[in-house]
């Protein structure tokens, strides 16, 4: 039980760490620091650990991975768009 505590609230801060970056640039459409390589490159890894959670059928895993995969997503989606 205190495992999945413990998953939760990790996933939960992940996931939250990201809502302001992408409301930053969705208002300015500023992107000029961001690097997309690293975003990809961080899209990418949390997409495979989403996979990773299906497999293993953990809730916390999967939920806070593709939380974070959307919203890592959007951000590369904005640098492509704005730069």
């Amino acid at each position: 039980m205190i495992t999945v505590i413990i998953g939760a609230c990790a996933g939960l801060l992940s996931t939250i760490s990201f809502l302001p970056q992408v409301i930053k640039i969705y208002k300015t459409k500023r992107v000029q620091d961001i690097s997309l390589f690293t975003f990809a490159g961080l899209t990418t890894g949390v997409f495979l650990w989403l996979i990773y959670g299906v497999l293993i059928n953990d809730i916390p895993v999967i939920i806070s991975n593709a939380l974070i995969f959307v919203l890592a997503l959007t951000i590369v989606r904005m640098k492509i768009k704005y730069s």
